[in-house]
């Protein structure tokens, strides 16, 4: 049995456990308090956790972190949901470290600002991340544009999990979401598994 480590205030612990419920792969999950001290976090945790974050995976004797490799692992293994061919799956790679560079980086830290006062960002930051969201979500609704129902294609692959991980978020980071992103992350709210972060990592 696999299991994942996480946090309700991950929306990259967000992106796998969504991304497993949705494909039906068996896990545990367990909450790692990342407020606290790192040396007080679960000792499983430490063990394996490279890099002292969430999420952090553990396959057996594999232990696997940082979402977008996670993501890319499962679905390997599944032989689906992006990894089905070469192209799709170069696509979804594609898409994985756009996000990583994106919206993973000007989401999180916006979404910080409103929840946690010690995270308050200086007027000058705030503006720099509200403008390069409003430019990197604009390129998502071009994307979109076609009318097609997920990134890649008409099916859902690793590569919509990794860019919605932060932007089902979006109202409580006080961020606009643009009417076919809208529309795009309602679906894949109608996918198995879903629910809001808080409650899918509590």
């Amino acid at each position: 049995m696999m299991k994942l480590y996480g946090h309700p205030d991950s929306g990259h612990a967000y992106k796998i456990r969504f991304f497993m419920l949705a494909a039906g792969l068996p896990h545990d999950y367990e909450v790692v308090d990342i407020f606290s001290p790192r040396e007080q976090r679960q000792a499983d945790f430490r063990k394996h956790a490279r890099y002292g974050e969430v999420p952090l995976l553990v396959d057996g004797e594999r232990a696997l972190v940082q979402s977008g490799a996670i993501l890319l692992y499962l679905a390997d293994r599944l032989g689906q949901w992006g990894a089905q061919d070469a192209d799709t799956l170069q696509r979804c790679r594609e898409w994985l470290m756009w996000e990583s560079n994106k919206i993973g980086l000007c989401l999180p830290q916006l979404l910080a600002h409103q929840k946690f006062a010690s995270m308050r960002l200086n007027d000058g930051a705030h503006a720099w991340l509200s403008a390069r969201y409003q430019h990197d979500v604009g390129l998502l609704e071009q994307e979109l544009a076609d009318g097609r129902a997920f990134i890649v294609g008409e099916q859902a692959t690793i590569a919509d999990f990794a860019l919605s991980g932060y932007l089902m978020s979006a109202n409580e980071a006080k961020v606009s979401v643009p009417p076919q992103v809208q529309a795009w992350l309602t679906r894949m709210t109608a996918l198995p598994g879903w629910r809001p972060p808080v409650e899918l990592l509590s």
